[in-house]
């Protein structure tokens, strides 16, 4: 037998390929790629599922030829935009890694701020594109999967590409970050005075923040069947006000749904 088949990873005893796969960042801090790398532990393993042409935070290679493509960042160029349209024609796969990448992530809170006063205060007279609105990737290109977070779990990485590797359907966590907070038998923050989203958030970070006692700011989007009228009542319960739960529900993106109806009660000035 040849020995390279040999080293084949099997699956039931059925040998499976390695799909090409390419890494690649709009606007963002990274983040999510450094989190690949970063656990050394398993990132030989990971490795040996997949080929790797292009990963700009690991190689100096580069290829066009890839099946699976994971972005991360928001579109808040033209040139952008035109980058991602190349990249799913691509890919067979399109992957969104990130909130960022899923919602608009931190950087669409620009939104709501005038981009030539933005523009004015961080560079100056330098020329640069002030008029793009920060946007999740599905505004411009279809998406096959989304991989939440921000930034991602490398462990919740790993388990979905070892998933399209062997065929297996993908599916993510519908249940809130408060079960796994108490699965992890973490006391409840509401109880220590700080306010949290874990209640309506989807899980699949393992109680993340929570763990370290800080509160949830929603990173992952609302879990499904997320009831923002009743987080609204617990919020106001332990003497919070709606404009805390507003600026965490903004922060990533990922409730923008929700924000509108919320701020209808508000004074204008909130």
């Amino acid at each position: 037998m040849d020995s390279s088949v040999g080293r084949l990873k099997t699956y039931l005893g059925v040998p499976i390929s390695k799909p090409k796969v390419a890494f690649f960042e709009l606007t963002s801090c990274e983040g999510c790629q450094l989190q690949i790398l970063n656990n050394e532990a398993t990132l030989l393993e990971f490795l040996s599922l997949i080929q790797i042409v292009n990963f700009r935070e690991a190689m100096s290679e580069r290829s066009d030829d890839y099946e699976i493509a994971f972005v991360e960042g928001s579109v808040t160029r033209s040139d952008e935009v035109d980058r991602l349209l190349k990249i799913r024609r691509n890919a067979k796969t399109l992957i969104a890694l990130g909130s960022c990448a899923c919602f608009g992530g931190v950087n669409q809170l620009k939104n709501r701020l005038d981009p030539y006063w933005v523009s004015k205060e961080v560079y100056g007279n330098s020329s640069v594109e002030t008029n793009n609105k920060a946007k999740p990737l599905e505004a411009f290109v279809q998406i096959d999967l989304m991989i939440y977070g921000c930034p991602v779990r490398k462990e919740e990485v790993e388990k979905i590409v070892t998933n399209l590797v062997i065929g297996k359907e993908i599916h993510h966590l519908k249940y809130p970050v408060c079960m796994e907070c108490k699965a992890n038998e973490n006391i409840c923050l509401f109880d220590v005075g700080e306010p949290c989203l874990g209640p309506i958030t989807r899980a699949g970070c393992d109680s993340w923040c929570p763990n370290s006692r800080a509160g949830c700011w929603g990173c992952r989007g609302p879990a499904d069947a997320a009831n923002v009228d009743e987080m609204k009542k617990i919020m106001a319960e332990k003497g919070f006000d709606e404009n805390i739960l507003i600026d965490r529900l903004e922060c990533f993106g990922g409730f923008a749904p929700y924000i509108e109806e919320l701020r209808k009660g508000l004074p204008d000035e909130a």
